[in-house]
């Protein structure tokens, strides 16, 4: 029986590491879109509609410094919880 337990707990911490990552490159996406000059900004999908490449994948191509300071305004948002945030930072910095 707790095997079942810890799998949801499993599942569901993955979900929201599925989500975060998300999140990351959404804000990514936003603040490179906020400092292009107006002239050569794309048009932006509507939030939350596919852009043609899985979300984790634009993570992993972003500068690992450039997500750090996206991690450090999501814990600032309430979005990350301090144990989510260390995690996260932890997997970033071994990428530098």
């Amino acid at each position: 029986m707790m095997g079942s337990a810890a799998a949801k707990n499993a599942a569901a911490q993955a979900q929201r590491e599925a989500e975060q990552e998300a999140q990351i490159a959404a804000l990514q996406q936003q603040q490179a879109y906020q400092t292009m000059p107006q002239q050569a900004q794309p048009m932006m999908p509507p939030q939350g509609q596919p852009t043609g490449q899985p979300a984790a994948q634009e993570t992993r191509a972003q500068d690992p410094i450039a997500m750090l300071k996206q991690l450090g305004e999501l814990k600032t948002a309430g979005v990350l919880t301090d144990a989510e945030f260390e995690a996260k930072k932890a997997q970033l910095l071994k990428q530098i």
